[in-house]
């Protein structure tokens, strides 16, 4: 028995150092050397941690593993982000807000004029608003491949006809492509934008034709109130010191769960915050959208890419969007 322990206990071992091997590889490649050293460290690191697990005896390997890899660690955590590089001019300029108790004064609302997806006039603008005049938080789901997952971006309402939307995204520098991949290693800069509807949601429905789908969340104030501070708080942290990026662990839906975990009572992991194209499935079995209607019923009435379309220089635009969606109560969380 204590042979089948030690065997099974050796056997997880190596999993979890060929796991460490494996991540090894592209974060050294994706690091911050030269291209041309890259291909070479990489595979430099690998063939180190590898050898090391070939050598005869476990004190052995993990008196060389060890210490190697700890060195990787120390220089991949060393790589600092920025906010001074060669940015794409829509994540040029950072947002940030200035609160003054109940008044709320957001700076750089982006507001680009889109000709085509990569062709495109920045336009910025301020707004103020009263958080007690916050009245709805709305979910946009943005499917670009896959239907496993998604792009998810938070929309606040003030008032009866003014919106606000947050988008959670990389912050990418000229010439720069998105890479989920890459998104793991430290490549791209953390950016919160904050944006005009007709600039977030026409780009992905009329520019890149990917489908966009709108849910009314369920409200509830004391909840709503301190989650959007805690959307503010964060730009204004970011404006003052740049973070990364990270496709696990800080994305558009991890970091939505991350603001409103405080102030909700159910917060639960679900695998679907990762594997997000189905997040919307989850908020209806959490009651945070309208049940009154089949999920499918909801989820096809919600496709938005038609509204977007024809609306598009509407001036009420945000409301064309919302027209005869259903709206559900007051949220419990």
């Amino acid at each position: 028995m204590r042979k089948l322990v030690r065997i099974g206990a050796q056997a997880l071992l190596y999993v979890v150092l060929l796991g460490a091997v494996l991540w090894t590889v592209p974060a050294v490649y994706y690091g911050d050397l030269p291209q041309f050293w890259r291909v070479p460290a990489a595979v430099a690191a690998g063939a180190l941690l590898l050898g090391a697990l070939m050598l005869r005896g476990w004190r052995m390997r993990l008196a060389v593993f060890g210490p190697a890899f700890f060195l990787i660690l120390v220089w991949w955590f060393a790589l600092e982000p920025s906010n001074t590089r060669d940015w794409q001019p829509d994540v040029a300029i950072l947002p940030r807000a200035e609160i003054n108790g109940d008044l709320i004064t957001l700076r750089n609302i982006r507001n680009c004029e889109y000709t085509s997806e990569t062709q495109y006039t920045v336009n910025h603008y301020d707004k103020t608003v009263r958080l007690s005049q916050l009245k709805a938080v709305d979910l946009f789901l943005v499917y670009w491949g896959s239907p496993l997952i998604a792009h998810t971006m938070l929309s606040f309402q003030f008032g009866d006809d003014d919106f606000v939307c947050v988008s959670i995204e990389t912050r990418k520098t000229v010439d720069e492509e998105y890479s989920a991949l890459r998104g793991f290693f430290r490549q791209y800069e953390l950016i919160y934008v904050l944006a005009d509807e007709r600039d977030l949601v026409r780009l992905r429905t009329n520019f890149r034709n990917e489908d966009v789908y709108l849910y009314r969340l369920a409200f509830n104030p004391d909840v709503a109130g301190p989650v959007f501070l805690q959307y503010l708080r964060q730009i204004n942290e970011l404006y003052a010191r740049p973070q990364w990026y990270n496709a696990l662990i800080s994305n558009c839906t991890t970091n939505i769960r991350g603001h409103a975990r405080p102030y909700t009572s159910d917060a639960r992991i679900d695998w679907r915050m990762l594997v997000n194209g189905f997040v919307d499935e989850m908020a209806y079995e959490r009651g945070m959208l309208d049940t009154r209607l089949p999920f499918t019923e909801l989820k096809r009435i919600s496709h938005i890419n038609a509204r977007a379309r024809a609306f598009g220089d509407d001036p009420d635009f945000s409301l064309r969007l919302r027209d005869g969606l259903p709206t559900p109560g007051v949220s419990a969380f």
